[in-house]
């Protein structure tokens, strides 16, 4: 699957579905569009940034669930470093806020914590993502058409 069909893919024919299997090339050419629509909406400005992944947040965890499937893994398991993600976003300071402030160091150390959990999240993730597809029909179908 090319770039351009696995995210109309992803987008417009599954975006919310989560039943079924996700080939590598898809999951992998739609993260990758995602990444660079989320670094242009970055430098756009926090408000654009946020209402992209708010869009996106859907069809990119169904493409995940749908990846973690085809290795044979439950699609499930793609909500740990979402929720994950989520919860870092709602904790973090403002940018201007005084982490000297009452309660400003124990924020950034429960910042800590979570970023040192996503990045052994991340690392367990990326590797069971980048495995190959189950080539037989598992528990959630037959294999996808690369």
């Amino acid at each position: 699957m090319d770039f351009q069909t696995s995210v109309k893919t992803c987008l417009t024919q599954k975006y919310a579905t989560f039943a079924g299997r996700a080939s590598r090339s898809e999951y992998w050419w739609f993260m990758l569009a995602y990444i660079i629509g989320a670094l242009i909406a970055s430098l756009l400005g926090w408000i654009i940034y946020t209402l992209y992944i708010l869009a996106l947040i859907v069809p990119a965890t169904s493409a995940g669930w749908r990846r973690l499937q085809d290795t044979g893994r439950p699609g499930w398991y793609i909500l740990i470093p979402v929720g994950f993600s989520l919860l870092s976003m709602l904790l973090s300071p403002a940018p201007m806020a005084d982490p000297m402030a009452p309660g400003g160091m124990g924020s950034m150390g429960l910042l800590a914590i979570l970023g040192v959990v996503q990045l052994i999240l991340a690392i367990l993730y990326i590797y069971w993502l980048t495995r190959p597809s189950e080539p037989e029909t598992n528990t959630y179908g037959p294999p996808p058409q690369a």
